[in-house]
């Protein structure tokens, strides 16, 4: 199962887990948690190391924005959406599960 802890968002806003081979970028934004395809769909970079705020990310390389609840990319130079991931909080566990509508 793909869990993390809830005790891992204590001090920092944002975790990274491994989904087959995919690594996703799990960010807490206020009492929320959303999960987004760690690379940017622009170009190789890590959207862990972003700015988050108004529940969208910033590319940390080149500036590009995604939704974190769609993926969407809503700034240039990104026009390809990232993969969502949907989450779900289980006790003390979030559980974070591939989107198979995607």
């Amino acid at each position: 199962m793909n869990t993390i802890k809830l005790s891992e968002f204590e001090n920092t806003s944002v975790a990274k887990i491994d989904i087959n081979g995919t690594t996703v970028a799990v960010f807490k934004v206020d009492e929320d948690y959303y999960a987004i395809q760690n690379m940017c769909s622009h170009s190789e970079a890590d959207l862990a190391d972003g700015e988050v705020y108004d529940c969208k990310v910033e590319c940390p390389l080149h500036g590009a924005e995604f939704d974190l609840k769609t993926g969407e990319a809503l700034t240039l130079p990104a026009t390809k959406p990232v993969t969502v991931f949907t989450t779900e909080v289980d006790g003390d566990s979030l559980v974070i599960k591939e989107n198979l509508d995607a």
